[in-house]
């Protein structure tokens, strides 16, 4: 089953305001050195702070006798570092 639709407002009746991000909302692909090295250092750090929210939930976990064992999260830590 299809749809078809003739008239000569086609871009106002359809269209999606704000439906494409704009350029600034985009990313930014690093070319020079000095911005790949920074980009760089920005994922240590964010993968340092999940680790770090993963490894207080996991404590909590363990002080509160819920939750998983810790086997499974410990080969996944084990692979990142």
């Amino acid at each position: 089953m299809s749809m078809y639709y003739f008239g000569t407002n086609l871009d106002n009746r359809f269209a999606v305001p704000d439906f494409w991000p704009k350029p600034e909302q985009t990313h930014k692909i690093p070319y020079e050195r000095e911005e790949i090295k920074l980009e760089v250092e920005r994922m240590k750090q964010r993968r340092l702070e999940m680790k770090k929210i993963r490894d207080e939930m996991r404590g909590r976990q363990a002080a509160t006798g819920g939750g998983s064992d810790g086997v499974t999260g410990q080969a996944d830590d084990e692979m990142r570092s």
